[in-house]
């Protein structure tokens, strides 16, 4: 694009800052970058999902940023969140996968958003590594959130919810699962569980930020 049509898409949709929403800003501004909350340990095990990189914490600006992305047509943010996490999924998880896929939204809530967030995810993140995510799970029903439910009302809720695609690569796969967020896991160890029930031979799994509930090591 050129210099000129580039500044004209400025004017009309003004980028913004992809965490706290600063205006003017390509990316992440120097502030977000000083004040980005990194974890101190970025790989979490147990809960069902096996293992999860997840490099921040989800507070503060990256949970403005997050919400934004998910519910407030912030689509643009996910490339700025892709490299971010795909440095730490190298870091973490390097040399444990081969293929890239993502914990998908239900078809009403593509349509009411336009969107599905851990795919835009995905492919900023799988960019990043020459690659591109492939489709392997879909939502069979739309089930209620999971924000507001506990430990256990989280797990109940997503039983059942996910589905392999029919013809998708799984068999003897070693899979990297993005979603956008981990709180208990539930909703990973769900789709882990449907992946490997399909053949893949692992799954690893990957988010932007985890919830301060999640406990790692």
């Amino acid at each position: 694009m050129s210099g000129i049509g580039a500044a004209i898409l400025d004017l009309l949709f003004p980028p913004r800052c992809a965490f706290c929403g600063r205006v003017g800003v390509h990316g992440v501004c120097s502030a977000c970058e000083k004040a980005l909350p990194y974890l101190d340990g970025a790989l979490r095990e147990g809960g069902g999902f096996g293992k999860c990189a997840a490099p921040l914490r989800y507070e503060g600006v990256v949970r403005d940023g997050i919400l934004r992305f998910k519910f407030r047509g912030g689509r643009s943010a996910a490339k700025s969140f892709g490299p971010i996490l795909a440095q730490c999924v190298a870091e973490e998880l390097g040399g444990e996968f081969d293929v890239v896929t993502w914990a998908p939204v239900s078809g009403r809530r593509f349509r009411t958003r336009g969107y599905d967030q851990a795919y835009l995810l995905a492919c900023e993140t799988a960019k990043i590594w020459g690659t591109e995510p492939v489709p392997m799970l879909r939502k069979a029903r739309d089930n209620p959130p999971q924000s507001g439910l506990d430990a256990a009302a989280r797990r109940g809720n997503v039983l059942g919810v996910y589905e392999t695609l029919r013809d998708a690569p799984i068999q003897n796969a070693r899979v990297l699962l993005i979603d956008d967020i981990i709180t208990t896991g539930s909703t990973l160890a769900e789709c882990v569980r449907v992946l490997k029930d399909a053949g893949a031979q692992s799954v690893v799994c990957a988010c932007l930020a985890a919830a301060s509930t999640q406990t790692h090591k």
